[in-house]
């Protein structure tokens, strides 16, 4: 799982009980798992079909910098599936999982599923060598 994005919880981030709202974490969650699909497919023409299980672990606080893992558990013929772990940056104690996040690859005309063409192995591979290039040290856990 990579981790490259973080987000700063602010004051309008917050819930009743002045932790960050689920509601918000779900919407960075398909922000990030898109940006992630959009990236590895190489199109943005993706649209989110189904988001799986999501478990709330513990909370995070104002001023808390939460970060988002990705990683890509699937490749269909249209589609890709996309694991979410969002951890406390500070502490790395897990705040919420999102797994088997659907995108599929629509048509911008029609709106109906396209071919996008890739393989999971292929965006494996191609990922590697886009951090090779950027000469990233990616943490992985």
């Amino acid at each position: 799982m990579r981790f490259l994005s973080r987000r700063l919880v602010m004051p309008n981030d917050l819930n009743y009980a002045n932790s960050l709202f689920g509601g918000r974490a779900l919407e960075w969650i398909d922000e990030e798992a898109a940006i992630w699909a959009i990236c590895q497919l190489e199109t943005n023409c993706l649209v989110t079909k189904h988001i799986g299980e999501i478990s709330f672990e513990s909370p995070a606080l104002q001023g808390d910098i939460v970060e988002f893992g990705l990683e890509t558990k699937a490749v269909g013929r249209t589609s890709i599936t996309v694991s979410c772990l969002v951890r406390n940056k500070a502490t790395k104690k897990t705040i919420c999982f999102a797994d088997d996040i659907v995108f599929v690859k629509v048509d911008p005309e029609t709106r109906q599923p396209a071919s996008h063409g890739k393989t999971l192995e292929g965006l494996i591979a191609q990922t590697d060598d886009e951090v090779r290039k950027l000469n990233l040290n990616i943490e992985n856990s």
